[in-house]
Parts: C-alpha cells; sequence; structure tokens
C-alpha cells in the first residue's frame, strides 16, 4: 500500500510541476507580461529557466522512494546499456549543436534588449525553424535522446520508473504546444515538415 502512495504522490508532484510549467510558458501569460511591463518581457525566459530548474529539482527532492527494484541487469548486458546510452547522449549533444543555447536560456533576449534591439512581437524568444541533421529524424529530437538516455538504465527501481514515465508524457504533450506556436509562425512550411518527419520517435517502416 505504501508504494501506491509513494508513486501517487510522485504523479502528483510531477503533474504540478507540469501544470505550472507549461501555464507560465504559455502565450496568454506572455502577452499579459508584456501588456504590463513592455519589452522588460525580454527578461522573462531566463526567469522562468530558472524557476523551472529550481521547481524541478525541489520536486525531484522531496518526492518519495518507493524502496523496490523493478530490474537489476548483471554483465554483459549493464555494459550494452552503458554503450548504448552513451550514443543516445552523443545524439543529444549532435541535436546541441543545432540549438541556439543563448536563446533558449534567454541570454540573447537580455542582450539585444540593451543594445535596444528587442522585438516585442518575439514575446521572450525568436522562434527559429529547425529541419536539419536530428530533426530529420524527429520533430523534437531533443527530446528523443533524452527519453532514450534516461530509459537506458542497467538498474531501474521504482521510483525512477514513474519519474520516466512523467517525463515522457510530459514531452509529448508539451510538443503539442510548443508546435502550436510554430505553426501560428511558420504556417505552411511546418506543417508540411509535420506530415514528412515523426513528432518524437523516427518511424522503423515508412
Amino acid at each position: 500500500m505504501s508504494v501506491l502512495v509513494d508513486v501517487f504522490l510522485i504523479i502528483l508532484f510531477f503533474f504540478l510541476f507540469g501544470f505550472s510549467h507549461s501555464y507560465f510558458a504559455s502565450n496568454r501569460i506572455k502577452q499579459l507580461i508584456l501588456r504590463k511591463h513592455g519589452n522588460y518581457i525580454a527578461f522573462y525566459r531566463i526567469i522562468y529557466n530558472i524557476f523551472s530548474f529550481i521547481t524541478f529539482y525541489l520536486i525531484y527532492k522531496i518526492s518519495p522512494r518507493p524502496d523496490l527494484i523493478i530490474y537489476d541487469l548483471e554483465y554483459p548486458f549493464d555494459i550494452i546499456i552503458f554503450i548504448l546510452q552513451a550514443v543516445s547522449l552523443l545524439g543529444l549533444i549532435w541535436t546541441g549543436f543545432k540549438v541556439d543555447w543563448k536563446e533558449f536560456l534567454g541570454i540573447s533576449q537580455i542582450v539585444r534588449w540593451y543594445n535596444g534591439e528587442y522585438k516585442i512581437e518575439d514575446l521572450d524568444d525568436s522562434s527559429v525553424f529547425l529541419k536539419k541533421g536530428p530533426y530529420k529524424l524527429s520533430r523534437h529530437p531533443i527530446y528523443l535522446f533524452t527519453i532514450i538516455f534516461l530509459a537506458l538504465r542497467p538498474t531501474m527501481d521504482m521510483f525512477y520508473l514513474v519519474f520516466l514515465v512523467c517525463i515522457v508524457i510530459y514531452f509529448y504533450i508539451g510538443s503539442f504546444f510548443e508546435e502550436k506556436k510554430l505553426l501560428g509562425k511558420f504556417g505552411k512550411d511546418y506543417s508540411d515538415y509535420m506530415k514528412n518527419v515523426p513528432r518524437i520517435f523516427p518511424r522503423v517502416i515508412k
């Protein structure tokens, strides 16, 4: 019974994080801040990222840890899993080279604001349509390789399994909100891209 309660609490904590994360990422909130504070919205992305990091860390730390091991791989399977995990990490690094991390973290927005070049119509970031490299395999390769990296574990306990499932669900739901914004900005080009490239997991058979 205690394991079920622990699982419920883990899901509840992650739901609260996911709800707040999505709520504050919505254009509704950004438009509200824009009306009240004008181009100071340039600082929103970095504040949002700091808030997200802190809240995620807190729920990770306060979540209960059920004392239940799902599996524990022995040699040589643990080595195989480690190698596959390293490959997924290379996929994350590959994707990382395609991303403007200063924009993602909120640094570029502040620089543009400081130089008097910030465009308020961008809200908190200037979206870029990426479709090369790993974006030919998946519309969200960061989600793809992160899921693979987290899922490939030589030892899996109940806490980690529930947390992993929550992350996968959150990534999948979050991708809909992200793509709604991209469709609004890039229109038919992004719509055509969606028809040819899968959301997260690459197609095995076309």
